[in-house]
């Protein structure tokens, strides 16, 4: 019999339901059992799908109220002693407090999961630091799902992946050393599900897809031989590439079962071909909205299937974490694209998907005549539609002139001209674009939407909101000034909405970081601009100041990043389709007198290959639509982009290669880590550092401003740098907003009295 397990579910909910009720914890307009009530509804109606899916296993352990790798802090007591928080004993505000930061301390650094655009809160290790088991979470959701009468499969992130996810906070030492003190402990926590009647157990080891160092890599043998002892069989999990290579040693490896990603990296299954024990293999894609060929995929497994028998097991690729929760919901992208909407699957339909390839395996085909008929029509639908292919937008790009993707000049002709029209003083302020959406706006925007508001009634409420933003940026003195994006709903779904080639969904939710969640745009055909999309606002905020306004896009990597993207042709095309889009765009701002123009990339680092061995290839065709979203700008016109939450110390070569003129980038968080890199390497045009993190509420001193500043100073030269909040302002409130601001202002211009004395 063919087992069927699951790695995780959207935890937020179908209509975000987790979400809501934690911004209403935090504003205490909700008190904590109802919160934790809520929890539990959730949990329950998660496993009431996975089992009627056919599910052997529900999973348990993967409800987080914030970050899965937080919870795994908590249950290793490595959460960071700067806190003062006691593990064993952990309330949920100060939970949330970790998270979100206090008065006190500033929250635990955030980063992106692997290449998703999901971001997971970035544990500190001391060579000091000390561990101690506390299972109370996962301990939890199992007995929770055993009391409803579901088989239960815990599933936590194992020892070396929690350890290469961290980093050091305290110099002379690896964190690996610690790995002789985190064993102990997670035995303990294995044991403690074991205890409670769990039978397997999922660790998951997602690092093992990176190019782990040797040492790393020696790691695993002793490390899961430790772990053996533990009286439950452990699945051994990998996914989001190949693992391929470590087949000889991954099949020795002292564990039960062994899962593999087969939509990422479906080469890798003839390495495991001869694999004794449990495999599992990831058929449904856990991080996409295309239905599968289920057709195909029974070509694939009915002989795996007769070679395996019930050591044989199906799943989805990775954690369903990353996909919208329920299609059928979507009435309205059903009735306005019938074809397109029979080419999707969200959650519980990847859910559905699997059940009847289990069936099918166990009871053959005919006994799900009616569901491959379908999925096989689908499949020939899409492969036939003239909705995708538009022959113009391949003609423009094949058109392109040689180096079409080079500015005029190099950066130090081009900032002379910058310079002698902007006339910007020392150590220049801007911020990054949003700020804060009020519930005016996005009620304007909703009323807008249902046809409660006329378009020029909406218009004239944006323009209002617009004048109310620039004036607030002018009584705070900044110097480089934006029209706010009063009426963006999203980053990507804004430019999404006014480009072909993108179509949207009303409750197509995942979750991005804590409370907050991203509707990405689905891409399924070629992209092109029908007509300007930022002109008219720019232009108008521009029209209420003396003041340099600066126009705000969101960049092609970052759009082809956070938008479910077709996999039809090659990513690269896609990205450089919306990057001639964008261009357009560009082209009509400088036209309009905006001659700032920032091009947000904050995803280019997340896009990048988990192997090295791929990461030249990305990053030259990365680079190149980056460059082509403002190929043709005048010298005078300024190209700024930012960049947020990842690592970017080994790609600063291809970030300097994007050309841009300023460039602005999360390192608050880090205390300004990031920029040590940055001055090493030589970065050669203007840095903003991020001087504070606008992911949490409180608002910092000028103390903590100055001491950032000074940093920066040091490995920055005055005449190159700016200053600037980390990211976009939407989420924040207006009263933190203004006195973080006023903060920054006031050591600003503290630190230019100096450098000019």
């Amino acid at each position: 019999m063919t087992t069927l397990h699951f790695s995780g579910f959207p935890r937020v909910g179908a209509k975000r339901e987790l979400k809501f009720a934690q911004e209403r914890y935090w504003r205490k307009e909700l008190e904590e059992q109802d919160l934790l009530d809520l929890a539990k509804a959730l949990r329950t109606r998660n496993w009431q799908h996975q089992a009627q899916a056919d599910a052997d296993f529900v999973s348990v352990g993967d409800f987080s109220f914030y970050d899965h790798i937080l919870d795994l802090q908590v249950a290793t007591g490595a959460i960071p002693a700067r806190f003062g928080f006691d593990s064993q004993n952990l309330e949920l505000d100060q939970f949330f407090q970790l998270a979100r930061g206090n008065q006190c301390q500033f929250a635990l650094e955030m980063t992106k999961w692997f290449d998703t655009n999901y971001h997971y809160l970035v544990p500190e290790f001391h060579a000091d630091t000390e561990f101690k088991a506390n299972p109370r979470h996962y301990l939890n959701q199992l007995q929770e799902a055993q009391a409803l009468g579901y088989r239960a499969k815990p599933t936590l992130v194992g020892p070396l992946t929690f350890l290469w996810l961290g980093k050091e906070k305290s110099e002379g030492f690896n964190r690996l050393d610690l790995l002789p003190k985190l064993l102990p402990v997670y035995s303990q926590l294995l044991s403690a599900l074991a205890d409670a009647g769990a039978e397997w157990i999922q660790i998951d080891e997602p690092a093992l897809t990176q190019d782990l160092p040797s040492a790393w890599l020696e790691a695993y043998q002793s490390c899961y031989a430790a772990l053996s002892a533990v009286n439950a069989k452990l699945l051994f999990a990998t996914y989001f590439g190949s693992v391929a290579e470590h087949a000889p040693w991954l099949k020795t490896l002292p564990v039960e079962g062994l899962h593999i990603d087969l939509v990422r990296a479906p080469e890798q299954l003839d390495a495991f071909s001869d694999y004794e024990k449990v495999l599992s293999v990831g058929v449904i894609n856990g991080r996409n909205i295309w239905r599968a060929n289920l057709n195909d995929l029974l070509d694939k497994l009915e002989p795996l299937q007769a070679a395996r028998g019930d050591k044989l097991w199906l799943s989805t690729s990775c954690s369903l974490l990353h996909s919208p929760y329920d299609l059928s919901v979507e009435a309205r992208l059903q009735e306005e694209n019938p074809d397109l909407y029979s080419w999707l699957a969200f959650a519980l339909q990847k859910s559905e998907e699997l059940k009847v390839l289990k069936r099918a395996l166990q009871q053959g085909r005919t006994s799900v005549r009616a569901e491959l008929e379908a999925s096989r029509v689908a499949a020939e639908s899409r492969a036939a539609s003239k909705q995708i292919h538009r022959h113009e937008v391949g003609q423009r790009l094949a058109a392109l002139p040689a180096n079409a993707d080079q500015r005029k000049s190099p950066f130090a002709q081009r900032i002379k001209a910058q310079q002698e029209w902007l006339k910007l003083p020392l150590l220049p302020t801007t911020t990054i674009g949003s700020f804060p959406q009020t519930l005016e706006i996005r009620q304007a925007r909703a009323a807008f939407r249902k046809g409660d508001l006329s378009l020029e009634q909406y218009e004239r409420l944006m323009e209002k909101e617009i004048e109310f933003v620039v004036r607030q940026q002018e009584a705070l003195d900044l110097d480089v000034l934006v029209h706010g994006e009063a009426e963006r709903n999203d980053m990507v779904e804004y430019f999404g909405e006014l480009l072909e080639g993108f179509a949207f969904t009303k409750f197509g939710w995942v979750q991005s970081y804590g409370s907050r969640c991203v509707k990405p745009p689905i891409i399924f055909g070629d992209v092109s601009r029908p007509q300007a999309m930022t002109v008219r606002w720019s232009a108008y905020a521009q029209s209420l100041t003396k003041r340099v306004m600066k126009g705000m896009l969101t960049g092609p990597v970052t759009i082809l990043q956070w938008s479910f993207v077709r996999d039809d042709i090659r990513r690269e095309t896609v990205c450089k389709q919306i990057a001639l889009a964008l261009n357009d765009e560009v082209r009509d701002l400088e036209k309009a007198g905006i001659k700032v123009i920032q091009i947000d990339e904050p995803a280019i680092r997340e896009g990048l290959p988990l192997k090295r061995a791929d990461w030249a290839s990305y990053l030259q065709w990365a680079g190149e639509a980056f460059r082509l979203s403002y190929y043709g700008c005048e010298d005078s016109t300024q190209i700024h982009t930012h960049m947020c939450y990842s690592e970017f110390n080994d790609i600063l070569a291809a970030i300097a290669a994007l050309d841009a003129d300023v460039i602005t980038i999360e390192t608050s968080r880090s205390d300004m880590e990031l920029l040590t890199a940055f001055s090493a390497f030589k970065y050669p045009n203007d840095i903003g550092p991020g001087v504070y993190d606008i992911h949490s509420p409180r608002v910092p001193e000028q103390s903590e401003i100055e001491h950032l500043l000074r940093k920066a100073l040091q490995v920055i030269p005055a005449e190159r740098l700016w200053v600037n909040p980390d990211c976009g302002l939407k989420t924040r409130a207006w009263p933190e907003t203004k006195a973080a601001l006023e903060n920054m202002l006031a050591v600003t211009k503290k630190l230019r009295a100096e450098l000019s004395n």
